[in-house]
């Protein structure tokens, strides 16, 4: 169930350039998981829809939620000056996220191997993913895709995962792309999800094969909740509520299994 409330800040940190760590107490976070995001307003009356940012992250006592974003226009610049004590205005639990249960027993056995591949901002939701995986029994090998060394979030993932790091400029671990990464490695996998930008999402479907991916397509949203209709992908099946062979990413996703959509 959605609803708006409002959420006091615990705490905000710059942990690279322009990527802010934004920690907000709220009863949301009972509900929230992996892959699925909020909806945080500005104080801008103007602005009547919220600004979509996925879930990094949800506190073990279920009381306080994780938002890791990059400054990319007023409402996060805004977002980017608050502070420990203030109050935000959110919109959630948002989204259909990663279906855990399903991946755990994904290889038919006890010990399914998960791939999670994270590029740019996708990095954030991977992390939650990661955690809820790990706890789930699930072997986890993740693979973060960088600018440069200039990393975040990494050494959480290596608690929770076998880890490695792909950078373009080569200046850490592997030189190249996620997919650079897994070939150099020869990484073994049986499923693989994926968040990052469209034309690393659309090579990691080529890559999957026949092997179930499932890609988070939060980078196309606008409004994420359904108003502006600005996020529509195309599907194999048809969709109920428009009845042609589309989805509405905010709503119908942000996750889908990677052979379902046309990207």
């Amino acid at each position: 169930m959605k609803a708006k409330v409002t959420g006091k800040v615990i705490s905000q940190s710059c942990i690279a350039p322009g990527i802010y760590d934004l920690r907000i107490e709220t009863a949301l976070a009972s509900e929230a998981h992996a892959g699925q995001f909020v909806g945080v307003f500005t104080k801008d009356s103007s602005a009547l829809l919220p600004r979509p940012i996925s879930i990094c992250g949800v506190s073990d006592d279920k009381r306080s939620i994780r938002l890791v974003y990059r400054v990319a226009g007023k409402g996060t610049d805004e977002f980017s000056r608050l502070e420990e004590g203030d109050e935000a205005s959110i919109l959630g639990v948002l989204g259909n996220g990663y279906d855990i249960e399903k991946l755990a027993g994904i290889s038919g056995s006890d010990s399914s191997k998960v791939l999670l591949l994270g590029g740019g901002i996708g990095i954030p939701p991977m992390l939650e993913l990661a955690k809820e995986l790990h706890a789930a029994g699930v072997k986890v090998i993740s693979v973060m895709g960088y600018r440069d060394d200039r990393t975040f979030l990494l050494d959480e993932f290596t608690s929770v995962s076998e880890t490695y790091v792909a950078t373009e400029d080569g200046s850490l671990g592997t030189k190249g792309n996620v997919l650079d990464a897994v070939r150099e490695n020869r990484i073994e996998f049986d499923a693989v999800c994926a968040c990052g930008p469209l034309p690393m999402l659309r090579a990691i479907k080529e890559f999957a094969g026949e092997k179930p991916a499932f890609i988070s397509l939060e980078e196309r949203m606008a409004c994420g909740v359904g108003a502006c209709l600005g996020c529509v992908v195309k599907t194999k099946e048809v969709d109920h509520h428009s009845h042609v062979n589309n989805a509405r990413i905010c709503t119908d996703g942000p996750v889908f299994e990677a052979s379902e959509v046309e990207i």
